[in-house]
């Protein structure tokens, strides 16, 4: 293939968020996915960013979104319930998106927005925030068919950060798979001309990127009960950047009960790559 894969990678948080990410030493979304899409596609990427939060931004639409091979939206901390010109924005963007017939993934806000681009509903989770790491998320009868997991195991652990939870997948949703904490943690979306593939949890991230993401919310962790004091989220922090950096402390794995899941990058990415092989590059030239 001559050309490189044209992504566009939507950044949903506003510029307080994104801000509050390089003031604590994490990378911004953007980033993050700009790097993963490059690091697991077959051939060259392509990545053209949008900010749609920031104010005057100026959205694509469906004619715009279509010249795009790929559309990968990145997680973020607004809530689409919140009627606010930032969230509206981004539904409207998403719809145009399924419109586009442009194949697209993402992360958290993205299953989120998927669903209710389609006519679903996301709520707050009945549990409340779910941090860190998901626990034994598995695989439903579809999911275990799908293409975005082959080679994903049945159960498996994934970074995961958020409130909301989708709690309606309309007509045009399939959950693909779900854990005990949030019942839909990976979707199929497949509305208007469009196919959207996207998963709760957040490949994207690593240990190191972890440790950024609760080092920028240890007074909203602390409210929330995670930790009893900034010192031990300050101690958790250590851990997981520890790790990161010598993946051989298997102390700490054993004390965090990490494994291969989030560890290996191949395992965590899998969906990612997938996505590229099976749906992007063999949507390139149809109409």
């Amino acid at each position: 293939m001559d050309k490189p894969l044209k992504i566009l990678v939507i950044d949903g948080y506003t510029k307080e968020g994104r801000d509050q990410f390089l003031e604590f030493g994490a990378k911004p979304a953007g980033m993050l996915y700009d790097a993963m899409l490059k690091r697991w596609s077959p051939i060259p990427v392509d990545v053209t960013l949008l900010h749609p939060a920031d104010p005057g931004t100026e959205l694509p639409d469906a004619q715009g979104l279509s010249e795009f091979d790929g559309i990968a939206w990145t997680g973020c901390s607004l809530c689409l319930n919140d009627d606010i010109e930032p969230v509206r924005k981004q539904i409207q963007l998403a719809k145009d998106g399924f419109a586009a017939g442009t194949p697209s993934f993402g992360s958290c806000w993205a299953a989120q927005i998927a669903v209710v681009a389609a006519g679903g509903c996301v709520s707050p989770n009945i549990n409340g925030r779910e941090q860190g790491i998901s626990r034994k998320i598995k695989l439903t009868a579809e999911g275990l068919v799908h293409p975005m997991f082959e080679g994903k195991p049945e159960v498996f652990d994934a970074f995961t950060s958020h409130d909301d939870e989708v709690t309606d997948l309309s007509p045009f949703g399939v959950s693909l798979a779900g854990n005990a904490w949030s019942k839909v943690q990976a979707v199929d979306v497949r509305f208007d001309k469009g196919i959207f593939w996207s998963v709760q949890y957040h490949p994207e991230y690593d240990l190191g990127d972890m440790a950024g993401l609760v080092r920028c919310r240890i007074p909203k962790l602390i409210r929330r009960g995670f930790f009893p004091d900034e010192k031990t989220a300050r101690a958790y922090i250590d851990d997981l950047q520890n790790l990161h950096d010598d993946p051989t402390r298997r102390d700490i794995a054993w004390r965090l009960g990490i494994d291969g899941d989030v560890e290996d990058e191949a395992t965590r990415c899998i969906e990612v790559k997938n996505w590229i092989e099976k749906l992007v590059i063999p949507s390139l030239g149809q109409s």
